[in-house]
């Protein structure tokens, strides 16, 4: 396929230093298309709270992926979306791919500012990031013998690489047809575990003791309080996590498959590949 023959040529990307837009710009430009990688901080500058950087960003773009910093269902987010969307269609992004969470009924407000947006959309509702282990919060706790988190001992969740993600999305932008657009894609990896066999695989890699301990939701509300973080963020993850931590989400999903045309990557091959690089060092 030329880059003439693409639907997407020239594509932005927002986050692009965080967990999926960094994987997103990489796989973007492996796949030959011309990359965009925007950032309150690089070379093209773009703040979801600054709307006057959003023109400079959007302008000469064909298509666009979408991640909001804050949880796709927080409040205001769908504000946001909506509004960068619609900019998006009035400079000319034809095709928009949306970050958004699997069985998270408060995305849904931004997954509907996009379908409104009059853009070519696709929205990719992602299981747990295997990624989540090895950056973010929870990462040092990780790092350390114990895990406390709000997931039930019991709960299953697919969790999916990052990489898998951005291959999805990148397919998606460089499609040239318009399959796949106006469709929800579901992405998970290619088994259901644990929280705390998930953390055993990370055991496993790294040759340490690991335990997971879990935490009732509204105590580890308490403890995020505890840790500074603000009530109304408190207040938002307590009701997510009350919805999205009740199993719902346990089974796979074979969109990852039927894009790719290959399964998603396991959660052991995540494990051995950061342990290697030194991620819980």
């Amino acid at each position: 396929m030329t880059q003439t023959e693409r639907n997407t040529g020239t594509v932005l990307v927002t986050g692009a230093t965080g967990r999926t837009g960094r994987a997103v710009a990489d796989a973007a430009r492996a796949a030959g298309l011309d990359v965009r990688a925007a950032s309150r901080s690089g070379a093209v500058r773009f703040d979801w709270d600054d709307r006057g950087t959003w023109d400079a960003a959007l302008r000469g773009a064909d298509g666009a992926y979408l991640a909001h910093p804050v949880d796709i269902g927080a409040p205001g987010t769908a504000r946001d979306v909506g509004a960068l969307a619609r900019r998006a269609v009035e400079l000319g992004v034809r095709r928009i791919v949306l970050l958004s969470a699997r069985g998270e009924d408060q995305a849904l407000p931004a997954e509907a500012a996009v379908r409104a947006s009059g853009a070519d959309w696709t929205v990719l509702r992602c299981a747990w990031f295997q990624q989540n282990f090895s950056e973010g919060p929870l990462a040092e706790q990780v790092r350390g013998g114990e895990l406390a988190f709000a997931a039930p001992a019991g709960l299953r969740e697919p969790f999916v690489d990052v990489r898998d993600i951005a291959d999805v999305a990148v397919a998606v932008l460089a499609e040239p047809t318009d399959r796949y657009v106006g469709e929800v894609l579901e992405l998970t990896g290619p088994e259901p575990l644990t929280w705390g066999a998930a953390l055993a695989e990370v055991a496993a890699a790294t040759g340490t003791q690991k335990r997971y301990v879990p935490v009732p939701v509204r105590e580890y509300g308490a403890v995020l309080a505890g840790l500074g973080v603000p009530a109304e963020e408190v207040a938002f993850l307590v009701e997510l996590f009350g919805t999205l931590l009740d199993g719902r989400n346990a089974a796979t999903a074979g969109d990852v498959e039927r894009v790719l045309g290959r399964g998603p990557r396991p959660f052991r091959e995540f494990a051995e590949r950061e342990a290697a690089a030194g991620a819980w060092k």
